[in-house]
């Protein structure tokens, strides 16, 4: 599908910071980029190039979306929790045979101090919660927050747009963006009593504060696990990017 020379059509599913950085750099080199954001956000940080946001329609509307735009390469750089998309991604590029790289973060690693206790999901991660503290910091997102809703604890719940009901009988939510400070997250945790820390594994440095802070102050951290994605070729960072590109797309390094 490649088109050997001139501008390279590059689809880039994106919302995090690693895709607007590859699109950046992309749109520099001179080729044509279209960033595909989910839309779930209200406000989001748009990237240089094209952006189209929402849905394709499914494996079938993205095959048919790659082969109607002539596109040369899908990269997949969403949310290491955006597992549909992925699924999604996965099953186009290989109905079209249009090359496909999944650019993710490295995973949080469990540093010397951490008490760090691993869920398989969120329902998995609100079973834990009652054995660790009454008062919770709830960093998982705006969705799936049902999973806490019957528990009787007591939780602060931080994303970036007002969450989704059902929520926990006895919350306070709190609306702010990343990046965080050190300083920052441990004041807020003393503020409010937190006793145990939810997060899921999205890497990163953007939002690493809170778990330095919750070290500092020994409390015990649950952390969700990432979803299994389909085995694709993939890389942990924007250079390896670029270089896949430019061999599976023109035959030489970008």
């Amino acid at each position: 599908m490649a088109r050997g020379r001139g501008a390279m059509k590059l689809l880039i599913l994106g919302g995090t910071g690693e895709a607007r950085e590859l699109a950046k750099a992309l749109v520099k080199q001179g080729e044509h980029v279209v960033s595909s954001l989910a839309g779930r956000v209200a406000r989001p940080k748009l990237p240089d190039g094209e952006t189209r946001v929402g849905g394709f329609g499914g494996p079938e509307g993205l095959a048919r979306w790659l082969t109607e735009n002539d596109v040369d390469a899908v990269i997949d750089a969403t949310h290491p929790f955006a597992e549909r998309i992925g699924a999604n991604a996965a099953e186009a590029s290989l109905a079209t045979e249009t090359p496909l790289l999944r650019l993710a973060r490295p995973g949080w690693t469990e540093q010397p101090g951490d008490t760090w206790h691993w869920a398989d999901d969120l329902d998995h991660a609100a079973r834990l919660l009652p054995a660790l503290g009454e008062r919770v910091f709830l960093t998982s997102g705006r969705q799936g927050l049902a999973a806490f809703a019957g528990l009787g604890l007591w939780f602060l719940i931080r994303c970036v747009d007002p969450p989704e009901a059902p929520l926990p009988r006895r919350h306070e939510v709190l609306l702010d963006r990343g990046p965080y400070t050190v300083e920052r997250e441990r004041a807020l945790m003393e503020r409010h009593g937190v006793q145990v820390l939810v997060t899921k594994d999205s890497g990163g440095a953007m939002t690493a504060a809170k778990l330095t802070a919750a070290r500092g102050l020994g409390l015990p951290v649950v952390v969700v696990r990432r979803p299994r994605r389909p085995e694709i070729a993939s890389v942990t960072s924007v250079r390896d990017a670029l270089t896949w590109i430019g061999v599976a797309t023109k035959g030489s390094p970008a």
